[in-house]
């Protein structure tokens, strides 16, 4: 069984962003990390696998992204995948999530037929939550998504997706692509033993040449959208203290609050 969980690589949202001319980020300028929401698809991937121990299973991480991209691909190996796939070309910079898709596409062919394709519900940087759709349509395959609940037997696939007014039950037969949600239990921290075994595990690097995929099908230049302006997160203040006096903090607070639209 193969599975391909998608990870992406996105700036670190404590740290400073640094913007390029274009007002895309500049990812090679800004620290970056595994987005938390592809930590739980990673688990989820890993969990599979070890419910099969019956069966040889391999995960591999994938990722689409500049060079230090690859440090997304290393935490899913110190976590416990198999093996990593990162698509490196600097034509993909800017590119929107159908040109992400298609790449993603194209790399999970190539990198070998999948049984399951993970996903995150979403990127922490874009929170669009529409890549494994266009993923599954360009791999012709079924989708689950928004799991908060991951089964698999045999052939089959379940999934629980947690609604406003209900929870639905649903099941797809494998080859799928799933997304699954931060409900799904917490990601496991690399051991000191998985960090060192993860150095010597095979991680292949393509190019768009080597997916067959031309420059001008990805990139800005054929995003469906652009970021016209950017503004500098500005600087922390000094907090406000509301007091108390004569038992009227509480209406103090509120008018506090109110006038700053939180409430």
């Amino acid at each position: 069984m193969n599975i391909v969980v998608c990870v992406k690589y996105v700036p670190d949202a404590s740290g400073e962003v640094a913007f390029e001319s274009d007002n895309t980020v500049d990812r090679t300028a800004t620290d970056g990390l595994l987005s938390e929401l592809d930590e739980y698809a990673v688990e989820q991937a890993l969990q599979v696998k070890e419910k099969r121990e019956d069966e040889e299973v391999t995960v591999t991480a994938l990722c689409v992204g500049p060079e230090k991209a690859a440090d997304a691909v290393r935490k899913a190996l110190q976590m416990g995948a198999d093996q990593g796939v990162h698509v490196l070309d600097d034509a993909i910079a800017g590119s929107d999530a159908a040109a992400t898709s298609l790449v993603l596409a194209e790399a999970v062919k190539k990198a070998g037929p999948a049984d399951l394709v993970m996903c995150g519900m979403a990127s922490t940087d874009g929170g669009m939550s529409v890549v494994p759709a266009m993923l599954a349509e360009r791999l012709g395959l079924p989708q689950v998504t928004f799991a908060s609940v991951l089964e698999t037997q045999g052939d089959q696939v379940r999934i629980k997706r947690d609604g406003d007014v209900a929870t639905e039950v649903v099941g797809a037969t494998m080859p799928v692509v799933v997304s699954v949600t931060d409900q799904t239990g917490e990601a496991r921290y690399p051991s000191f033993k998985g960090i060192m075994a993860a150095k010597k595990k095979p991680v292949e690097t393509y190019s768009l040449a080597d997916l067959g995929v031309e420059p001008s099908q990805v990139g800005l230049s054929v995003a469906w959208s652009a970021v016209e302006e950017t503004t500098a997160r500005p600087p922390r203040t000094a907090g406000e203290v509301v007091p108390d006096e004569d038992g009227a903090g509480a209406q103090a607070l509120a008018d506090f609050l109110a006038s700053k639209k939180f409430i």
